[in-house]
C-alpha cells in the first residue's frame, strides 16, 4: 500500500503549495463571528458533514486492527470461520466507506455550492447597487476575481479545510494512541523519521508556494494580453495597429515563461512524492526490522506487526497536512475577509428609508445653486479592485460652482460649452448617478435624494454618446427597458427611431444578436436601437448625451423628426453637439468652468455677441450647417 493513498498526498501537496505569505495577512477583527453567521443556515449539514467525517476516521483505524484480528485469531490458529467473519466484516467496512464517501461529497456540495451560492449574489446586488464612480476606477477582472476565486476560497473555509482539518486530527490521535497500545518501541522508531520528513516537506512547501504564485502571476498577465487582444476593440487596434510576427513573439515570451514554471513546479512535486515514499519505504523497514524481531521473540504477534505498518501509512499524511494547517485556515479567512471588504464599502448613493415617489405628471427640473466635486478614490472604491491603486493627493477640484436653472414642463434645454466645462456633470446629476456636495437638484419640486432610485429611473430616461448594447438580441436590448413590452410595442419604437426597416431585414429581425457591446452594428444604427430603448421606456424626462454625434446627415434627419414626437410633452436636457439642437432649444445654457456664464434661445444669445457667439462661431458654423 502506498502512504499516498487515502488521499493524503494530495491533501499535503495542496497545502505545500498555498501561498504561505498569506498567515501575514492581518485578519479584519469579527470576521469569524461574520462568517459563522454565513454558516448558521446550514448548521444541521454541517453537523452531519463532521459526523460522518468522525465516522470515517475511526474506520481508518478499524481496518488495521480488524486485519491484526484475521491474522492473530483466524490464519495463525488456522480458524477458517474466523477469517471468513472478519473478511466479511473488512469487505462491510469497505462499502460502508464508500457509502460514506458519497454522503460526505453530497453534505459538502450541498454547504459548498450553497456558500457560493448566497455570497455570490449578495456580492453581485451590492456591486450593482454602487455608484457609476464605483466602476469607473475597479478594474472589471479585480470584481470578477471576488464573485469566482474569493467566493470559492471562502467556500473552502467551511467544507474542505474544515473536514481536512477535523479528519486529519482524529486520524492523527486514534493513529498514534493504536500505534502506541500495539508497540510503543515500534511507534518510537517510526517516529524517529519524522524530522528528516517533516523538515524538507516545510523547505519544499516555500520554494513550491513561490513558485505557485510567480506561475499564477504569469498565468494572469497572460490571460491579459489575451484578454486585451481577444475583445472586439482590442481585436480592431491590433488589426489596425499591430504587427503580427511582434504580437506573436510577445505572447510565445509570456507562454514560454509560463511553461518553464511549470515544468520546475512538476519536477518540485515530483521530488517530494518520490522522497514521500523513501521515507516511507524506510519507515516501513524500519518497522518491519524491530518488529520482525520482537515477532520472532514472541514480544508481540505478527497480525501486531502488520497493523503497525499499515497504520504507519496513515501517519505522515494528517502530520505534514496539520503542520501547515494555519496556511489554510488564514487563506480561507483571507478570502472571506476580501468578500467582506467589497460588501462594507457603503455605496455612496443610496436610497433613505423614508424616499418618496415623484409626483405625477409633466416635470419640472430645478437646479439650485449647484456645487459638485467627484468623490475621491477612497470614497467610492477599494485600491485592492484597481490595478494601479495611488492614494488621492488631496481633494478632487469643484467641477460645478454654483449651477442654477429651471427646465420647465415640455421644454427642451441645450447645454452647450467646451470639452470639460461640466456639462455631461449636470446630466449625470438629473439622473443621479451622483450626489450634490451643495444646493439640490429638484424634480417636481422633490429633491432627487428624497426619492426613490425607482422613482427617478422611472422618470428619467438617458441616451449616452456611446450608447451601450448587451451581448444579446435586440428585442432583449430593447426589453431592458420595459420587460413586458410586446413585439408589437418593440416595433413602433423601432419605427419612431427610424430603424424598422433595417432590423426587418436582417435574417432573425428581433433575434438578432448585436455582438459584443453592439459591435455587430454600425454607431448610427446602434445609437438608433438606443435610442428606440428610450422611447420603447417613455419616460416624462429625456437626458441625450451627445446621443447623435454618431449618426450622418441622413439619419440624424430621421432621427431628429423620431426625437420632435418623442420629446413632445416632456422635459428634455440635451447636450448640444448639432446646430439643429441649438436652434430648436427652448433655452440654452452656456457652461464654461462649472458656471452658467450665458442663457437664452439662439437668436437672443448670438445678439448679445458674448460667450455664446464665439463658441457658435469657432464649434458650430466650422464644420457646416449640420456639423459640430
Amino acid at each position: 500500500m502506498s502512504m499516498m493513498n487515502g488521499g493524503y498526498g494530495l491533501q499535503v501537496m495542496r497545502s505545500l503549495r498555498r501561498d504561505s505569505s498569506v498567515t501575514k495577512e492581518r485578519i479584519a477583527p469579527g470576521t469569524v463571528r461574520r462568517i459563522a453567521g454565513y454558516a448558521r443556515p446550514f448548521r444541521t449539514q454541517i453537523a452531519g458533514f463532521l459526523a460522518l467525517v468522525m465516522v470515517d476516521a475511526v474506520i481508518v483505524v478499524a481496518n488495521p486492527l480488524l486485519m491484526k484480528a484475521i491474522i492473530d485469531y483466524g490464519i495463525t490458529p488456522g480458524r477458517v470461520d474466523v477469517v471468513m467473519w472478519l473478511a466479511v466484516v473488512i469487505g462491510g467496512l469497505a462499502v460502508l466507506d464508500a457509502g460514506l464517501g458519497l454522503l460526505q461529497r453530497w453534505y459538502s456540495a450541498r454547504i459548498g455550492e450553497g456558500l457560493i451560492y448566497n455570497l455570490r449574489t449578495e456580492v453581485f446586488d451590492h456591486v450593482q447597487r454602487m455608484p457609476v464612480a464605483f466602476f469607473m476606477r475597479a478594474q472589471t477582472g479585480a470584481l470578477v476575481s471576488r464573485l469566482n476565486t474569493d467566493v470559492i476560497g471562502a467556500q473552502r473555509a467551511l467544507t474542505s479545510t474544515l473536514s481536512s482539518v477535523v479528519s486529519n486530527v482524529i486520524s492523527l490521535v486514534m493513529v498514534l494512541v493504536t500505534m502506541l497500545v500495539l508497540s510503543w518501541q515500534v511507534t518510537l522508531v517510526a517516529l524517529v523519521l519524522l524530522p528528516i520528513f517533516v523538515f524538507p516537506a516545510k523547505w519544499v512547501g516555500r520554494r513550491m508556494s513561490t513558485l505557485t504564485r510567480e506561475q499564477m502571476q504569469l498565468d494572469a498577465e497572460m490571460s491579459s494580453v489575451m484578454t486585451e487582444r481577444f475583445n472586439v476593440a482590442g481585436a480592431m487596434v491590433a488589426k489596425l495597429y499591430g504587427r503580427p510576427d511582434d504580437e506573436a513573439a510577445h505572447f510565445a515570451d509570456r507562454a514560454g515563461r509560463v511553461r518553464d514554471v511549470g515544468v520546475i513546479v512538476a519536477m518540485y512535486g515530483a521530488v517530494f512524492r518520490i522522497a514521500l515514499g523513501l521515507v516511507a519505504a524506510l519507515a516501513t523497514a524500519l518497522v518491519y526490522g524491530l518488529g520482525g524481531v520482537l515477532a520472532i521473540s514472541g514480544a508481540f504477534a505478527l497480525g501486531t506487526l502488520v497493523a503497525q505498518s499499515s497504520l504507519l501509512m496513515r501517519l505522515y499524511g494528517p502530520l505534514t497536512s496539520l503542520s501547515n494547517v494555519h496556511v489554510d485556515v488564514m487563506t480561507a479567512l483571507v478570502s472571506f475577509d476580501r468578500v467582506f471588504e467589497v460588501l462594507d464599502l457603503k455605496p455612496m448613493v443610496a436610497e433613505k428609508p423614508d424616499a418618496g415617489p415623484i409626483p405625477e405628471g409633466p416635470v419640472t427640473i430645478e437646479f439650485d445653486d449647484v456645487r459638485f466635486r467627484y468623490p475621491a478614490a477612497s470614497d467610492v472604491s477599494l485600491a485592492s479592485l484597481e490595478s494601479v491603486a495611488r492614494p488621492d493627493t488631496g481633494p478632487s477640484q469643484e467641477v460645478l460652482k454654483g449651477v442654477s436653472f429651471t427646465a420647465h414642463p415640455g421644454e427642451l434645454v441645450a447645454l452647450v460649452g467646451h470639452s470639460g466645462a461640466g456639462k455631461t456633470t449636470i446630466t449625470s446629476l438629473v439622473s443621479r448617478l451622483y450626489d450634490v456636495d451643495e444646493g439640490a437638484v429638484r424634480i417636481n419640486g422633490v429633491d432627487v435624494r428624497d426619492a426613490t432610485l425607482d422613482g427617478i429611473r422611472d422618470t428619467v430616461g438617458v441616451v449616452m454618446q456611446d450608447a451601450h448594447l448587451f451581448h444579446d438580441t435586440i428585442g432583449s436590448n430593447l426589453r431592458y427597458a420595459r420587460p413586458e413590452a410586446t413585439d408589437e410595442e418593440i416595433w413602433e419604437a423601432l419605427r419612431a427611431a427610424q430603424i424598422a426597416d433595417l432590423v426587418k431585414n436582417l435574417p432573425e429581425e428581433l433575434e438578432t444578436v448585436v455582438g459584443d457591446r453592439g459591435y455587430r452594428l454600425s454607431g448610427g444604427e446602434k445609437q438608433r436601437i438606443a435610442l428606440a430603448r428610450l422611447l420603447l421606456k417613455a419616460p416624462r424626462v429625456v437626458v441625450l448625451d451627445e446621443a447623435t454625434a454618431h449618426l450622418d446627415s441622413e439619419s440624424e434627419a430621421a432621427v431628429q423628426q423620431a426625437l420632435k414626437t418623442a420629446l413632445r410633452g416632456r422635459t428634455s436636457l440635451v447636450i448640444a453637439h448639432r446646430l439643429s439642437t441649438i436652434r430648436e432649444a427652448d433655452t440654452i445654457l452656456v457652461v464654461d468652468d462649472g458656471r452658467v456664464v450665458e442663457r437664452g434661445r439662439h437668436e437672443e444669445l448670438l445678439e448679445r455677441a458674448g460667450a455664446y457667439a464665439e463658441l457658435y462661431r469657432t464649434q458650430f458654423t466650422g464644420s457646416g450647417p449640420g456639423g459640430a
